[in-house]
């Protein structure tokens, strides 16, 4: 095990499988019962009353009626008083950087609310520090009392051409990583119009994660769903979250994919898309529910796949249906059946004692059959984990940010200029193109603060270049002179500037300079609110209830400065985003995604 792991690795049912039938047949007494159930059974899609189960070295071994057979002087019973018994849920697809957080800390504060198992995709640290990046996390994540397995990120940097991250990996980086312990297959596909065109980085990457007997993930961020989409599906993506309406979610199951419905601290796409199954009839076998990004805030205080479960259910799908695509229909799509996603005779012992289905009311956490949290509060102790001094101090500027650094510079002799215009979508990764007519004063061209049009910036911070892309955005609603900086800039994760103030954008870069990343908010000169991630600039070392803190006291800030936005960080943070229609920017400049085009500021 790695380093920091106080937990014992579950054996292999191999090794196990004849002291699970003498356990289920008598001979042997089990390590846990649990009486008295109702259980939630995802392979018939029924809840089946007066349920016990009996389970040995982590595993089930009995499901069924009256198990006093396996109950020894030493079993641990527990009575489930006719509450539910509900698998432990799966989060099908997420990041966990977005929480702000290591892997630990993110464990720590999902498990109380009902995740057992995680399917991580490290491309954010990747872009940043590489394959060694993908390795300290996927290292970090065996040391976990859950089950967290590890996508190998496929597009790093995600946009070749329109975009410099601070590493690049290969075709031969992912045939690598795909002989490691916990690697379940390959990340999100975002370079989508890349598959279609048969690019060999991609299509090899996709050959050698089939060839490992893996799973491909997808990511088809468009609404085009003609030739190019059918293009994608036949290069071998096996899933997409990246669906906002019922449509796209029927479309990618028609050809054989699966939907996953994401519902995150931002990304509020499940309600449309299940339409396809309330409303159209369409078989839900194929449908997947997960986060995306969810960040430290939204953990601690709103929950996890709990809340996705609990809405779904409210939008009118049947309780066990919604768990089914938190469990059974995630553990099909990668494989691991026989290992995770039901209660049922040789998969890890990972449930839930639930005593009101429908809000997914969770009162106790069990993982390979300890119990892991009760009451909404987390029994287990997991050690934090210590990252080396080569995952920080990442965060290289090349020289001290100044206010002129953010000057536009109008057209020669222009009184007035017709600009591109970044346009903020509440609650959807998407962005707008939009366009809007500034005054030029002095040369400059101007913020129109009225109408809600303030400036972006690009910082460059992996090679110290000094490097500053400046355009336009619109939709935060800022109305003091402010200034936003996160180094946590989707996915190539240069520094992102939002400002009314070019003053307040220099301070704000440069504080992230010193700290050595994270997110900060400044306005008029003073520091109204800082979240450090010193690990690489984008995981905080902090107790995830310290972040969690800290983000609301910076969405608190936002909302003193005019910032309304649900989620507002999210939508920043995600700016520079250049797999994501519709306008983004980037280090390389402004980026049309419709067209995957660099394009000027001025029309």
């Amino acid at each position: 095990m790695p380093k920091n792991s106080s937990f014992s690795k579950p054996r292999p049912w191999t090794e196990m499988a004849t002291l699970l039938v003498d356990v289920a047949m008598g001979r042997k007494p089990a390590d846990l019962v649990v009486r008295n159930g109702r259980w939630v059974n995802v392979h018939s899609g029924e809840i089946v009353s007066g349920t016990d189960i009996a389970v040995v070295g982590g595993r089930f071994a009995y499901c069924g009626p009256d198990v006093s057979h396996a109950i020894g002087p030493d079993t641990q019973v527990v009575d489930a008083g006719g509450r539910y018994l509900v698998p432990g849920l799966c989060d099908a697809h997420m990041h966990v950087e977005s929480g702000m957080v290591t892997v630990t800390e993110f464990s720590r504060a999902v498990i109380p609310h009902g995740t057992t198992s995680m399917f991580i995709d490290p491309h954010e640290i990747a872009n940043v520090l590489g394959l060694p990046g993908v390795r300290l996390m996927h290292d970090e994540a065996l040391a976990m009392p859950i089950n967290v397995h590890v996508q190998m990120p496929s597009c790093v940097p995600s946009a070749p051409g329109l975009e410099n991250a601070g590493a690049q990996l290969t075709v031969e980086d992912v045939v690598e990583a795909m002989g490691w312990e916990n690697i379940i297959g390959l990340g999100e596909v975002m370079n989508f119009p890349g598959v279609a065109a048969n690019n060999p980085v991609m299509s090899g990457e996709i050959a050698a994660t089939v060839r490992a007997g893996k799973t491909v993930g997808g990511h088809y961020a468009s609404p085009d769903l003609g030739l190019p989409f059918h293009g994608y599906v036949a290069g071998g993506p096996e899933d997409d979250h990246e669906g906002t309406r019922a449509d796209d979610a029927i479309a990618r199951v028609r050809q054989g994919m699966k939907a996953m419905l994401r519902l995150g601290s931002a990304w509020y796409d499940v309600a449309e898309q299940i339409k396809a199954v309330t409303e159209q009839g369409i078989d839900p076998r194929n449908f997947i529910l997960c986060t995306d990004d969810s960040h430290s805030g939204t953990l601690v205080n709103d929950g996890h796949m709990d809340r996705v479960v609990r809405h779904a259910i409210q939008q009118g799908l049947k309780p066990v249906t919604a768990i089914q695509m938190a469990t059974i229909n995630t553990a099909q799509h990668f494989r691991l059946e026989r290992e995770i996603g039901s209660i049922a005779p040789g998969r890890l012992a990972d449930f839930l004692i639930v005593s009101n289905l429908a809000e997914m009311a969770i009162d106790e956490v069990y993982g390979r059959g300890v119990r892991l949290a009760a009451a909404g509060r987390l029994e287990a102790d997991i050690p934090a984990y210590d990252y080396p001094a080569s995952a920080k101090n990442t965060v290289k500027l090349g020289k001290r940010l100044a206010a002129h650094d953010f000057d536009i510079k109008a057209p020669e002799g222009a009184n007035k200029v017709r600009a591109r215009v970044i346009g903020v979508i509440e609650n959807q990764a998407p962005t707008r193109a939009l366009e809007a007519d500034l005054a030029v004063e002095d040369g400059l061209v101007a913020m129109d603060r009225r109408n809600d049009v303030c400036q972006i910036a690009l910082v460059e911070r992996h090679r110290g270049t000094g490097g500053v892309t400046n355009a336009f955005v619109s939709g935060f609603g800022y109305g003091e002179d402010c200034a936003m900086a996160s180094s946590v800039a989707h996915d190539s994760h240069h520094i992102i500037v939002v400002g009314t103030n070019k003053e307040d954008m220099a301070l704000a870069a440069n504080r992230l300079a010193e700290v050595g990343g994270g997110v900060v908010l400044y306005s008029k000169g003073k520091e109204l609110a800082l979240v450090e991630m010193p690990i690489a600039g984008l995981m905080s070392d902090e107790r995830a209830e310290i972040v969690a803190a800290k983000a609301e006291k910076l969405t608190e800030a936002m909302r003193q400065v005019g910032c309304s936005l649900n989620n507002a960080y999210m939508q920043h943070s995600l700016l520079a985003l250049v797999v994501i229609p519709e306008l983004r920017i980037s280090d390389v400049g402004l980026v049309d995604v419709r067209t995957f085009e660099k394009v000027d500021l001025f029309v």
